[in-house]
């Protein structure tokens, strides 16, 4: 099982490594400690808290001024194959990518729940959004 560092949920969650701390702190994320005392969160528990996360917002406000770049690291957060296809879903930050690829792609990359994935999209339409 993969396990993250508080650093390294923070940036996958789209926050800073002092909010993921406080987070820790206060329960609303799992975190023990490995045999050199960093704090680290398996990457189910970080996988599942990312989509609470995204589905009821972080509580801070975030005002960004800038177009979204096409490459968008995440957590898997659900694989779900057939014979031939697969879909699998990533949640960066607050954006949950659904992609649907060759079950073969899946195996050959690894891809399993709680693991750190990268989702790269091209478009001929790219929408943007001042917030």
């Amino acid at each position: 099982m993969q396990a993250y560092t508080i650093g390294q949920a923070a940036r996958l969650l789209g926050v800073s490594p002092d909010t993921a701390r406080r987070w820790a702190d206060a329960g609303r994320v799992a975190t023990h400690r490995d045999d050199s005392g960093r704090r680290l969160v398996d990457g189910k528990d970080l996988a599942a808290f990312s989509v609470e996360l995204a589905k009821g917002g972080s509580g801070e406000e975030d005002a960004s001024y800038t177009s979204v770049r096409n490459a968008f690291p995440g957590i898997v957060t659900a694989i779900k194959l057939g014979d031939v296809a697969a879909q699998v879903e990533i949640q960066a930050g607050p954006h949950r990518l659904v992609s649907l690829l060759t079950r073969e792609a899946v195996e050959e990359l690894g891809l399993e729940v709680g693991m750190e994935a990268t989702a790269r999209v091209k478009s001929t339409n790219v929408h943007i959004d001042r917030v």
